[in-house]
């Protein structure tokens, strides 16, 4: 496969072809990638290098890698999955998969050149797209006082006087999470996110404050986040805290019948199986959604092994269905 950052492919030339193509290298793909190329399966791994978390300073609960950099996580997977030479990995923006009678084809760019190639199967690895509360200066903080994942981050903010942004309906429950690691927790719900009589008696049972008028934006300087302030001028005092992105699925370049839940993520079988035989996903992408890093890690290993027995298996009688 012509390297995409020398030259352009050629319109006539055939795509090379391989065994599996993987699409995304977080790292769920990354781990499906190198667990593909130890069953001496040629693997093409393709990533457009946009990682959702390219902010987050710090990931934990990965084991013997807690606390690594995100960016570094990818590095080092990158490059163990690199040493094989089983391996093919590039840098592109698919933007279309399609099915004939070679297999899957797949269609990207990178700085202007075309990337092309076929496959027998194909892993969907792609991830999310996250929209945030519009706080104009929350992006200065996230990453460093402001995280989305709970599980990931509240150890390291244990204690502190915690705000919690959220606009969503699972508001209550996302906040009594937070509230399990702080007893000074303050959920603002921007006048957006609808809160029952319910709702606020469970949130005062657990000590948790709630402010349901706007939200102007974060305060704070290079020191870190000092408060909330609202639409009105008044200023809480916080020094942190999290948000409740919500989430969007972008797979409009997959031309191929997949069942998709309400929130629009590809619906698989426990081994990453979609609807479209030879077309797996792992990861964000599938239900339920964003999870821990070790955890989309090892749904990668999983729908890996699933992948290898379905080509031992015959794969080519399967993937008839999407023909």
């Amino acid at each position: 496969m012509p390297d995409p950052h020398e030259h352009e492919h050629e319109h006539d030339a055939a795509p090379e072809h391989f065994d599996v193509a993987v699409v995304g290298a977080g790292p769920a793909g990354l781990s499906a990638a190198l667990n593909l190329v130890r069953a001496k399966r040629r693997v093409l791994l393709l990533d457009a290098n946009r990682p959702r978390n390219a902010a987050t300073l710090r990931s934990h609960g990965f084991l013997t890698r807690d606390g690594i950099s995100p960016l570094e996580l990818r590095k080092l997977g990158r490059a163990e999955v690199e040493q094989y030479p089983e391996a093919t990995v590039a840098q592109a923006a698919v933007d279309r998969l399609t099915a004939d009678a070679a297999g899957f084809r797949l269609h990207g760019t990178w700085r202007g050149s075309e990337v092309t190639a076929t496959a027998q199967a194909v892993v969907i690895a792609t991830g999310l797209r996250e929209e945030f509360p519009a706080l104009p200066s929350l992006r200065a903080f996230y990453g460093t006082a402001v995280h989305s994942c709970v599980e990931c981050d509240a150890y390291d903010k244990a204690g502190q006087p915690l705000a919690f942004v959220c606009e969503t309906a699972d508001v209550v429950d996302r906040a009594l999470l937070v509230a399990s690691w702080t007893d000074d927790l303050v959920v603002y719900t921007n006048g957006v996110a609808p809160l029952d009589a319910a709702g606020r008696d469970r949130l005062a049972r657990a000590g948790v404050r709630v402010d349901e008028r706007p939200v102007a934006d974060l305060e704070g300087d290079r020191s870190g986040m000092t408060g909330v302030r609202l639409a009105d001028g008044h200023v809480e005092p916080r020094t942190g805290g999290f948000v409740r992105p919500t989430w969007h699925v972008d797979l409009d370049w997959v031309d191929l019948p997949l069942d998709r839940d309400a929130e629009g993520l590809v619906v698989v079988d426990r081994s990453g199986r979609t609807s479209a035989a030879g077309v797996y996903a792992v990861g964000d992408v599938t239900p339920p959604g964003p999870e821990q890093l070790v955890v989309a890690a090892g749904h990668g290993a999983v729908t890996a092994a699933a992948v290898h027995r379905d080509l031992v298996g015959g794969l080519e009688d399967l993937r008839d269905a999407v023909q």
